[in-house]
């Protein structure tokens, strides 16, 4: 009787999406293919990571691509393909171009995957999930953003490094869009069970708070020629692997909202229990005035963007 195989597909062989693929194939929880337009690069950088499957233990299968025909029947669409910040570079001046390129991705993706769940990594990371659930025309359920996973990984680790304890023990929390209008909540976060506002003062969580948001400027600044990866491609794999494995573990993630935190048709990060089904269910929690207000502010800087991506649409 054959072995039924999971099948994740990563869409850009760059930084992000190499080091996406290979955390999943090291994983050993699905074969991956990874596809580029660039002839060459998918298919060079999925041999050398074959290649370092004997060494790493694992017998997943990994190709390179150009050829979305060989993406079939994936159960997973990873979508990092788009252009990268440059220092000085918004997220907001990416929208035009990766809304083009996102667009075009996911619509041949889908086309061989019609069952897949997607996960859009591209930038600027909202707004490009209203565009993948335009393009794939799938429930909200079926396409997700990752930011949160990301956005809370590095608020995780500023605060470990701060309170000199490790990060496993370190649980944090951030709503909202991915970008400088991200919502962590320091009262939902803790460290051992123990809240942060009991270990740290309010003027340090707002200094942490502050570098989370900032968090992806400060690296691309540091690189002055790339942006952040290593984290990126480790947050994909914890959205990946709850997905394949059916975890349903509590994540935050960014999806399309239809009323919940009573934000209606905007793509914003909040948790949600992630299966096998994608978005099993969102998780709403009691928000203070002002966090509640800080939501709604993200939410309808999103909603900015996605009307902008609208009109250039409709001038087009």
């Amino acid at each position: 009787m054959p072995v039924c195989r999971t099948k994740v597909t990563v869409i850009g062989a760059g930084n992000v999406g190499s080091t996406a693929a290979q955390r999943i194939a090291e994983a050993g929880i699905a074969d991956v293919c990874l596809i580029d337009v660039v002839e060459g690069l998918p298919q060079g950088k999925a041999l050398d990571l074959a290649e370092a499957a004997p060494l790493q233990h694992h017998d997943q299968r990994i190709i390179g691509t150009n050829d979305y025909a060989d993406t079939a029947e994936s159960d997973v669409v990873v979508v990092t393909a788009g252009l990268a910040r440059q220092p000085g570079m918004s997220r907001d001046d990416l929208l035009l171009k990766n809304a083009q390129i996102v667009r075009s991705v996911v619509t041949q993706a889908v086309r061989y995957s019609p069952q897949s769940i997607i996960v859009v990594v591209t930038n600027p990371l909202d707004a490009m999930v209203h565009v993948a659930i335009e393009a794939s025309a799938f429930p909200r359920e079926r396409v997700i953003g990752m930011a949160g996973v990301l956005d809370s990984a590095r608020f995780r680790s500023f605060i470990a490094q701060d309170l000199g304890v490790s990060s496993s023990d370190v649980s944090a929390f951030v709503l909202g869009g991915h970008g400088d209008t991200m919502v962590p909540l320091p009262r939902y976060s803790t460290v051992a069970g123990i809240p942060l506002p009991e270990l740290m003062k309010p003027e340090r969580i707002e200094e942490l708070v502050q570098r989370t948001r900032n968090g992806g400027a400060e690296i691309v600044a540091l690189l002055k020629t790339g942006s952040a990866y290593y984290a990126p491609a480790s947050s994909v794999l914890h959205m990946v692997d709850a997905i394949l494995q059916d975890r349903r573990r509590v994540l935050p993630c960014a999806v399309l909202l239809q009323g919940e935190y009573g934000i209606d048709g905007v793509v914003a990060g909040v948790p949600v229990v992630l299966g096998a089904g994608g978005v099993e269910r969102i998780i709403e929690v009691a928000l203070t005035k002002q966090e509640k207000e800080a939501l709604v502010t993200s939410a309808g800087s999103v909603r900015g963007l996605v009307e902008t991506l609208s009109k250039a649409g409709s001038e087009g």
